[in-house]
């Protein structure tokens, strides 16, 4: 007998409650992913695992159709020191469930459980479902999604479960950071130096300051560079002989990570090294079904700042769940109810004006 939404709805939220109760701290999900396998196995379904990446496919799935994967983690960050109330406390108050993790992003997880539920015994859909929950989200750990992928079968389009407000993130921001250095002479503090690297570095804060890039994105604008870091000397009397910065890019869908690397590379003046090129910007077709369908029921759509899995994936891809994004990593998070209740509810209705 086919479970109604409702009761889909109503088991989905039991499991957020239950996945706030469970500490899944990146690279520490394991008792997550059991319960997550657990529930999933209660409707009859075949669980796979991947260290902590819990994943399933359709009942009738066919090699001969495109593959839709939905996607969500389960890791969350640390609670930062200004929680009043207990993280691991799943509770009600005022139609808000709080706990670590509920925002960001377990509502958006056990609403795309419930909606691949909801699709798992249906036939003739346009496309394969795999059901993916995985790790290591939060620190892009080498035991997420992208140890996964390699081992799924081909991928053609992405819903990646994040807090949107059920609005339709089309692109997403990549990023590059790097690590900068300025360098001059080291000496003695009392003794005549015209190299000395702190000064030599007000120059080089100038032209971060000002560097822009000429290709803005419809969706995501310009690309943004910020110097969040600056370190040097050691002693008061002693000249250093280089400033290190760490410079953070926010890169649009108009340039890859290593076209910006490139370009910074050779026109910054100063050394720039990046530390990975492996996060790129993301985004889908303004013009794909998926996105009309999402359309259809009037929701919008934007382009997004924040980096989520999508920076993982080569194919196309949307960023879309319930829950305000505003609330990720905040003291006392939390997600209302009938946000976990509409989401369902949308991702439902998005997915059969795309799978029918």
């Amino acid at each position: 007998m086919k479970i109604s939404q409702d009761q889909l709805t109503q088991k989905a939220i039991e499991l957020l409650k239950q996945l706030i109760s469970i500490p899944s701290f990146s690279g520490e999900e394991d008792k997550t992913g059991d319960a997550i396998a657990a529930f999933l196995e209660g409707f009859g379904i075949e669980v796979h695992r991947q260290y902590n990446n819990i994943y399933a496919f359709n009942k009738h799935f066919d090699e001969s159709k495109p593959t839709l994967l939905l996607n969500s983690h389960h890791d969350t960050v640390k609670p930062n020191n200004a929680y009043t109330k207990d993280p691991f406390h799943p509770h009600i108050e005022d139609g808000k469930l709080f706990g670590l993790g509920s925002n960001d992003a377990g509502g958006c997880l056990v609403s795309l459980l419930a909606t691949f539920v909801n699709f798992y015994e249906a036939e003739g859909l346009s496309h394969n479902i795999i059901m993916a929950a995985t790790g290591e989200e939060e620190d892009a750990g080498e035991k997420s999604i992208r140890s996964l992928l390699p081992i799924l079968p081909n991928i053609d389009v992405a819903v990646v479960g994040e807090p949107t407000l059920m609005d339709l993130a089309i692109a997403e921001k990549g990023l590059v950071v790097f690590d900068a250095v300025v360098k001059g002479t080291p000496s003695h503090a009392a003794h005549p130096n015209n190299n000395n690297a702190i000064y030599n570095t007000i120059d080089v804060l100038q032209w971060f300051k000002d560097c822009s890039f000429d290709k803005v994105s419809e969706a995501l604008g310009e690309v943004k560079l910020t110097v969040t870091q600056i370190n040097a000397g050691k002693q008061h009397n002693v000249v250093p002989a280089q400033v290190d910065m760490v410079v953070d890019v926010r890169v649009n869908d108009c340039y890859s990570n290593q076209e910006i690397a490139d370009l910074l590379q050779k026109e910054a003046p100063c050394e720039m090294t990046p530390r990975s090129l492996r996060l790129n910007s993301s985004s889908i077709d303004p013009g794909h079904d998926l996105v009309k369908s999402g359309l259809a029921l009037g929701r919008g759509t934007y382009g997004s700042p924040t980096l989520s899995d999508q920076a993982a994936l080569s194919c196309q891809s949307v960023k879309l769940g319930p829950g305000d994004s505003t609330r990720s990593h905040s003291a006392d998070e939390f997600i209302f109810v009938n946000e976990i209740v509409e989401g369902i509810d949308l991702y439902i209705k998005i997915l059969t004006g795309f799978l029918q």
